[in-house]
C-alpha cells in the first residue's frame, strides 16, 4: 500500500498477518485489506511467485547503466552516512536491482548484496520498488503486505527517480528498514525523498551538460533560418550564412564579448538594489562593434553586406542551471530587426510571464487591438491575469498612470462622473491627456453604471478604456448591451489548466526573493507535476497563493517537495467519471482537509462524518495517497 502520510491509516500488522494467512490458505483475505494489496497479492499468485522463495532471482545487469552513473557519486556518499539498520536499494525501470549498500537488509540474502536481483512484481510479488514504478509516486509497503514469507519483517519505502527530458521513471531509491511496533510511516522516507532528488540532478546534469544545451540553442536558431554563431569563450560554432555575412574581425569581437559575459557572470556585477531578473525576463544583449569604417549604432553590431543596406548582430545570453555558459548571436538585415522588434514588442509586454501558444496569441491580439485608442474589452476566469495584462498595455503608452475603478469596490456615483469629464473634454485635443481607463469587474456594475458607459461610447467612440470581465453571474438587459457594445475588440485569455507549460515561469516569477542567508525558493520534479495535474480553478491567482502559503510554512531546505504541498494539490485526478454529487462531495473532502491542515480527524468532524467514513471515501475516490 502506498503511504505518504506522516500517520499512514490502515489496518494494523496483526490484522494483515491474519489476512495474508487467509488468503494463502485460499480464502477471501478480508473486508478490511484495501483491493489494491489484495489485487497485488492475487496478481503474484497468478505469476506463479512462490511465498516462501529463498531468495529473489538473479537478473541479467544492463551494461552500461546511465542511471548507476549518475546515481554511485550520491549513494558513495549517503550510504557511509545510514545509521542502524537502514539500507539503500537502486532498481532500474525494469525493476532490477543495481546497486545495495547499508544495512543488513539491503545486503541479504545475497552474499553481494541485492545488486543484480530481479525485484519486478512477476518474480517476487507485491513490493514498495514495483510499486512505485506503476504508480509514478512514493510508495511504502511494511511487514505483512509483502507476497514474500522473506520480507515479512522488513519495512521499505520507494521513491521514483524521473528521466529528466522523457518524464518517465527511470528507477527508483528504496531505503530499507526493520519492522517497527504497530504500522507507522517508514523512517527513512525523508531519506529516501533527499536521496532521490539528489540523483534526479545528477540525472540533469548529464542529460544535458552546457555544451549540448549551446548546440541545441544553435539549431534551433537555424531551424528558425537564422544566420547564427554559438560562442563559450574557448569555442565557436558558425551557420554558413553567417560566416558569408560576418568578417573575420567580427567574429572575434563576438568571441571577445562571449568571455567578457562569462566573465562578468562569474563576478557578479552589481545590478543595484532589488531581486535580479530571471533568465526568462533578460532582454537579449545587443553590442556595438565598429566594422569597415561604418559609424557604430548605440547598442547594436553595425556591419556592411553585398546589397549595402547594413546588417544588425544580436546576442543572447544562455543561462544553464542558474549560470551563464555562453551566448548566442543571430544576424539580420535592418528590416527583419525592425520586424522583429515589433513582434517582441507584442510577444513580450512588462510584468507578464508565460510563453505558451495559448498566452502568447492572446497577449499578441490584446496588444495589437491596443494600439488603437478605443475600448478593449479582457475576458476570462478569476484570476486568469485580466488585470495584469490590462496594466501593461496601459503602461507603455505616452500617458499618464491609467485611473483604476473596480466595480466591486466603487464609490456610488464614481462611474457616472468621470464618464461625464470625459464626454466633456474637446474632442480635438485628444481628450486633453486624460489618463486611460483600466474598469475592472464589469460584471459587478450597477444599472446607473453601465447606462453612463453605453452614453459616453455611443458619444465618444474612441475613449481610452480597458474593461476586465468574469464570465459566469447573470447578466440583466443593460449590462448585455454594454458587452455586446465592447465584444468587436475583445479578447479571451486562456485559463492556467490550458497553459500547464507556463507554470515553472510562474513559479519562478511568483516567489519572493528569500532573505539574506536563505536559499531560494525551488520544486522539485515531482512538485512540478502535481502542480501541472491540477485543474486550477483559481488559475494564476490560486498559484500565487498556494505559492505565498508554501513559502511561509516550510521549515524544510532543498526543493519543494509533493508532500509539502496543500492536501488538495497532492492528491492526483480522479481516476474515473464522477456524478455531479461525487465531484461535490470529493470537493468538499479536499476543501475540509486543506482548512484544518490535512488533520483528518478534525477534517471529519467538521463534515459531520465518522473518521473510518472519511477514509473509505479517501479510498473510493483515489486520494489515500497523497
Amino acid at each position: 500500500m502506498t503511504t505518504t502520510d506522516d500517520t499512514p491509516a490502515g489496518p494494523a500488522l496483526s490484522s494483515l498477518r491474519r489476512a495474508r494467512d487467509r488468503f494463502f490458505s485460499g480464502r477471501p483475505p478480508g473486508d478490511g485489506i484495501p483491493d489494491d494489496l489484495a489485487q497485488a497479492w492475487r496478481r503474484a499468485r497468478f505469476f506463479g511467485v512462490p511465498r516462501d522463495l529463498a531468495a529473489p532471482p538473479r537478473a541479467r545487469p544492463p551494461v552500461d547503466s546511465s542511471l548507476l552513473a549518475a546515481a554511485r557519486p550520491v549513494l558513495d556518499r549517503t550510504a557511509p552516512t545510514l545509521s542502524g539498520a537502514l539500507g539503500l536499494v537502486l532498481v532500474d525501470s525494469r525493476c532490477r536491482a543495481l546497486w545495495s549498500g547499508g544495512g543488513r537488509y539491503a545486503d541479504t540474502p545475497a552474499p553481494d548484496g541485492m545488486a543484480g536481483l530481479d525485484l519486478s512484481e512477476k518474480a517476487v510479488g507485491h513490493n514498495s520498488a514495483a510499486l512505485a514504478l506503476r504508480t509514478g509516486r512514493r510508495a511504502e509497503v511494511h511487514g505483512p503486505e509483502h507476497f514474500l514469507d522473506l520480507w515479512q519483517e522488513v519495512s521499505a519505502v520507494s521513491v521514483p527517480l524521473y528521466e529528466p527530458t522523457a518524464g518517465r521513471p527511470a528507477g527508483t531509491i528504496t531505503v530499507v528498514a526493520p519492522l517497527g511496533e504497530g504500522r507507522t510511516a517508514h523512517p527513512g522516507a525523508a531519506l529516501a525523498e533527499a536521496t532521490a532528488h539528489a540523483i534526479e540532478t545528477e540525472l540533469l546534469g548529464r542529460a544535458r551538460p552546457p555544451e549540448r544545451v549551446l548546440l541545441d540553442a544553435y539549431l534551433r536558431q537555424r531551424a528558425e533560418g537564422a544566420a547564427v554563431v554559438a560562442l563559450d569563450g574557448s569555442s565557436r560554432l558558425v551557420s554558413p550564412e553567417a560566416a558569408r555575412l560576418l568578417s573575420d574581425e567580427t567574429l572575434a569581437r563576438l568571441e571577445r564579448h562571449a568571455t567578457a559575459l562569462l566573465r562578468d557572470a562569474d563576478t557578479g556585477p552589481d545590478t543595484g538594489p532589488g531581486p535580479s531578473p530571471s533568465p526568462e525576463e533578460r532582454a537579449p544583449e545587443e553590442i556595438a562593434v565598429p566594422d569597415g569604417g561604418i559609424p557604430v549604432l548605440e547598442d547594436e553590431i553595425a556591419v556592411p553586406d553585398p546589397d549595402g543596406t547594413g546588417l544588425a548582430v544580436r546576442m543572447t545570453r544562455l543561462v544553464h542551471n542558474g549560470e551563464v555558459i555562453g551566448a548566442v548571436a543571430t544576424v539580420c538585415t535592418a528590416a527583419r530587426r525592425a520586424r522583429s522588434a515589433e513582434r517582441r514588442g507584442h510577444d513580450r509586454l512588462p510584468g507578464l510571464v508565460g510563453t505558451s501558444r495559448p498566452w502568447r496569441l492572446a497577449v499578441s491580439r490584446a496588444t495589437e487591438l491596443a494600439r488603437a485608442a478605443e475600448p478593449l474589452l479582457l475576458i476570462g476566469e478569476p484570476g486568469v491575469g485580466k488585470t495584469a495584462l490590462a496594466r501593461a498595455l496601459l503602461g507603455p503608452r505616452d500617458t499618464p498612470a491609467p485611473r483604476v475603478v473596480d466595480a466591486a469596490e466603487q464609490v456610488p456615483g464614481e462611474v457616472p462622473r468621470w464618464c461625464q469629464a470625459l464626454a466633456e473634454l474637446p474632442e480635438s485635443e485628444g481628450y486633453g491627456g486624460a489618463p486611460p481607463l483600466l474598469l475592472r469587474h464589469a460584471e459587478r456594475l450597477g444599472q446607473t453604471e453601465v447606462a453612463a458607459l453605453l452614453s459616453l461610447l455611443a458619444e465618444r467612440p474612441a475613449v481610452p478604456l480597458v474593461a476586465t470581465h468574469t464570465p459566469g453571474a447573470p447578466t440583466g438587459p443593460c449590462l448585455s448591451r454594454l458587452l455586446d457594445v465592447l465584444a468587436a475588440r475583445s479578447v479571451t485569455l486562456p485559463p492556467l489548466r490550458e497553459r500547464v507549460e507556463d507554470i515553472p515561469d510562474l513559479l519562478a516569477g511568483l516567489t519572493r526573493r528569500p532573505s539574506p542567508g536563505r536559499p531560494p525558493l525551488t520544486w522539485s520534479l515531482d512538485a512540478r507535476r502535481a502542480l501541472e495535474q491540477h485543474s486550477w480553478p483559481g488559475n494564476v491567482a490560486e498559484l500565487a497563493h498556494v505559492v505565498r502559503e508554501v513559502a511561509e510554512r516550510r521549515r524544510a531546505t532543498g526543493p519543494v517537495r509533493r508532500e509539502e504541498l496543500p492536501y488538495g494539490l497532492r492528491v492526483p485526478p480522479a481516476t474515473r467519471r464522477l456524478s455531479g454529487i461525487e465531484r461535490a462531495e470529493r470537493t468538499a473532502i479536499l476543501e475540509a482537509l486543506r482548512r484544518h491542515g490535512d488533520n483528518k480527524a478534525r477534517a471529519a468532524e467538521s463534515l459531520g462524518i465518522g473518521r473510518a467514513t472519511l477514509y473509505r471515501k479517501l479510498r473510493a475516490y483515489g486520494m489515500d495517497r497523497a
